[in-house]
């Protein structure tokens, strides 16, 4: 069954592989670069969601950006089952192999990192193709520091690479909470795009177009 969430995505026109259908880089037209976004919140209504939507439809070539729409998919994290690990966790895990990027977009719940995003990241901590893999982090609200700080740790633990130039703290609270209110925003839209653009440069640069983890 499709989710409301799913509906949205096709409507907006926007590239998004769900996890059952994930034939990732070689479906994607031209696409020398891709960066995964994620949001750490199945809220419908989800602000970050909406941004990473934004960003997908902002993002110039070569970079082309994908929104993750399965988190909510993944079962809880369970280190017995690293060894013959459910399919929507390979699936997550062949997403974050193949793409030269993540951009994660996480609310804030009680001071801290959101259960979905948490429990993702389990399953992302022994898995090789997350080593040194690009980051790009996203803050919806100046007053979620907590959760902010706290994903930063947790990253690093997890031997990312969190790319400050392109990581974005936007005040979109309460103002410009959903993907069209976004791409009408010029200053919004316009820091999305230096965003992108700061990723885009950071893994050219770094040599990253081919630096994929291959994935069986």
């Amino acid at each position: 069954m499709t989710s409301p969430a799913n509906r949205d995505d096709g409507a907006s026109g926007q590239a998004r592989l769900p996890s059952s259908q994930l034939t990732w880089i070689a479906d994607l037209p031209n696409p020398s670069l891709v960066a995964l976004a994620i949001s750490g919140s199945l809220r419908a209504a989800s602000i970050n969601s909406a941004f990473c939507r934004a960003a997908a439809r902002l993002a110039a070539p070569p970079l082309q950006v994908v929104v993750f729409g399965e988190l909510g998919q993944l079962p809880l994290f369970n280190p017995d089952l690293e060894a013959d690990p459910p399919d929507p966790v390979v699936a997550f895990r062949q997403a974050v192999g193949k793409a030269n990027a993540l951009i994660i977009a996480s609310p804030e719940y009680a001071h801290g990192i959101s259960g979905v995003l948490k429990n993702a990241l389990d399953w992302l901590v022994s898995y090789e193709g997350f080593v040194d893999k690009p980051i790009a982090l996203v803050n919806a609200s100046p007053r979620a520091r907590h959760a902010f700080d706290a994903l930063h740790e947790v990253l690093r633990t997890m031997s990312a690479n969190i790319l400050s130039e392109a990581s974005v703290t936007l005040p979109l609270l309460g103002t410009c909470v959903t993907e069209a209110a976004m791409l009408a925003s010029e200053e919004v839209s316009a820091r999305i795009g230096r965003s992108l653009a700061a990723l885009t440069s950071a893994l050219t640069e770094a040599g990253r177009p081919g630096a994929t983890f291959p994935v069986t």
